[in-house]
């Protein structure tokens, strides 16, 4: 004999048959109605069972937006996955297909979890009252090919702006003598080890600070030489704009920029990197008797390359004849005859004041690149760059990838303790609550503990293969990846598709390699795990370059975390 129930769920009314055994049989326990979004509450009798919630069917789009036709996405399809699974755009996941059992002891009225959103707006209050009023800040790289004259040019300019004292200058005219190197003194400035003023080659970036008529600046010099490319890379990620020196002697600039020397490099990676604002010096032009042919020679020959292969906007870009030994056109109009005669463009301090500021993502969770981990009097203390959001005194962060949460103890900016700091500021932070001292290293990133950064070894990334690259792109491909601070060993998994390098339409898919200057959307894997976003989430985090064989071979953007 079968016996009938009815009973009432999410789906319906449903009719269920119970064979009779002989036990004594009790019709489903509770009665469920689930509104989306609101409460759910039970009757209130005494035996709990799950109850399963619908499925959204709704698909949520991820990855990098490329323009593409609708024929082609109809050919090719799109890169959907469900919303039922975890959102990688944001720190939310998606309610589970089974909800928790429900707690009796509450009235019987649970409230749906929900993911506290970020309130952008407290950061950018907070950012409006501290700086609405001061200089805008600057973060200004230096980079060229190595001789170009770099750490000379910016030392005598900070010479002239008095930020350095005369003692100090005095100390370096005589140490340079005795070694042989009297014409590297300003160079002296930003070169401070020892190795570096005795090869005379910056090898590692230096910081110095100065400040123009609006624009509170952070010089960062880049080291020249391609041993040190990695420093260069480091530096980079942590720039605004820049200032490109170029050699004007005779057979200087034709060396640096046509034989494979590092102006080239140096230029497609500041842009790869997000630099989109350029100022040319072009040094030593005293050398050939400021010849403005040899001017015009070089500035168009430099803006064909910036605009055609490196990317930058012709409007973007401006060119400033100067001399870094001898001290013309760097914070004064030059007197030479010779200069003045065909130029009355800006001085290089004036270009550099021109540079707009780029917009902050202050209202978007902390993010802060470690750049070094050092011991100090309070404590340990790490120096970084803020990405994105803000960081004040007292505030818990995530260091991630190791997961440990401790404490930020203080703030230092400008060498001047503080306790607050925004996106765009180069920070030194001292940390308390830390039990062990290796959960943090140079490359980890800090973040907000209820927004974390995501952490993961599998991306999709699209990839533009740059001119230097010897040997094609394919599955098995290793190379190292540069990401600000962090290298890492990298395998390509997978070639997804080949992409129009100008449109962006997918050309073909599954391609067996990428060549030089393709473009190509590829799957890559890392030997350990690293802190990374998505481009259109944090771009910060989203860049990367790719180097092989010590040359730098691509550069991407990643578009979708696994």
């Amino acid at each position: 004999m079968f016996l009938r129930f009815l009973y009432l769920d999410e789906r319906g009314i449903t009719e269920s048959k119970f064979k009779d055994t002989g036990f004594i049989l009790q019709p489903p326990s509770k009665i469920v109605t689930v509104d989306p979004g609101s409460r759910i509450r039970t009757s209130t009798t005494k035996s709990e069972l799950p109850t399963r919630s619908p499925v959204s069917k709704t698909s949520v789009t991820l990855g990098f937006d490329l323009p593409t036709k609708d024929s082609n996405k109809e050919k090719f399809g799109s890169d959907t996955l469900s919303a039922q699974s975890s959102d990688s755009r944001s720190s939310s996941t998606a309610p589970s297909p089974i909800p928790p059992l429900l707690d009796e002891k509450k009235d019987d009225i649970v409230k749906v979890t929900k993911t506290k959103e970020f309130k952008s707006e407290v950061a950018i209050n907070e950012y409006s009252k501290e700086r609405g009023s001061g200089k805008q800040l600057l973060n200004l790289l230096v980079i060229g090919h190595v001789d170009a004259g770099k750490s000379t040019l910016m030392g005598h300019l900070l010479w002239q702006l008095g930020q350095v004292s005369k003692k100090t200058m005095h100390k370096f005219e005589q140490e340079s003598k005795k070694i042989g190197k009297q014409s590297f003194v300003y160079a002296w400035v930003l070169d401070e080890t020892g190795e570096e003023r005795n090869r005379g080659i910056t090898m590692d970036v230096g910081q110095s600070r100065f400040e123009t008529e609006t624009k509170s600046v952070v010089l960062l010099d880049a080291p020249g030489h391609k041993d040190f490319i990695p420093n260069m890379i480091t530096g980079a990620s942590q720039a605004d704009v820049a200032i490109l020196v170029v050699d004007a002697t005779t057979g200087e600039f034709e060396t640096g920029f046509e034989s494979g020397g590092q102006t080239r490099e140096h230029a497609l990676l500041v842009r790869s990197l997000g630099v989109v604002q350029l100022t040319v010096a072009i040094n030593k032009l005293d050398t050939v008797n400021w010849s403005e042919s040899r001017f015009e020679e070089m500035k168009a020959k430099l803006t064909s390359f910036l605009v055609r292969n490196a990317g930058f906007r012709e409007s973007d870009i401006r060119f400033v004849p100067c001399s870094g030994l001898m001290g013309d056109n760097l914070t004064q109009k030059s007197k030479e005859v010779a200069l003045t005669k065909w130029y009355c463009g800006p001085t290089l301090l004036e270009a550099i004041d021109t540079f707009k500021q780029p917009e902050r993502p202050i209202g978007k969770p902390l993010r802060l690149t470690i750049n070094d981990v050092f011991k100090g009097p309070g404590g340990l203390c790490i120096a970084g760059r803020i990405e994105t959001g803000m960081l004040q005194s007292g505030d818990k962060v995530l260091v991630q990838p190791t997961g440990e949460v401790v404490s930020v103890k203080n703030v230092t900016m400008e060498e001047e303790l503080g306790s607050i700091a925004f996106a765009g500021d180069p920070v030194l932070v001292t940390l308390q609550g830390i039990t062990d001292a290796t959960v943090i290293c140079i490359g980890y990133v800090l973040s907000d503990p209820s927004y974390p950064c995501k952490v993961t070894t599998k991306f999709q990334a699209r990839l533009v293969a740059f001119d230097a690259m010897t040997i094609p792109l394919t599955r098995g491909f290793t190379g190292v990846m540069h990401l600000g601070s962090t290298s890492e060993q990298i395998v390509v998994k997978k070639l997804i598709s080949q992409l129009n390098k100008g449109t962006g339409e997918v050309v073909k898919l599954k391609p067996r390699f990428l060549g030089r200057n393709s473009n190509g959307i590829v799957e890559l894997e890392t030997v350990k795990p690293i802190c990374v976003e998505e481009f259109k989430d944090v771009k910060e985090l989203g860049r990367f370059t790719l180097r092989s064989s010590g040359v730098t071979v691509a550069a991407g953007v990643i578009t979708q975390i696994y």
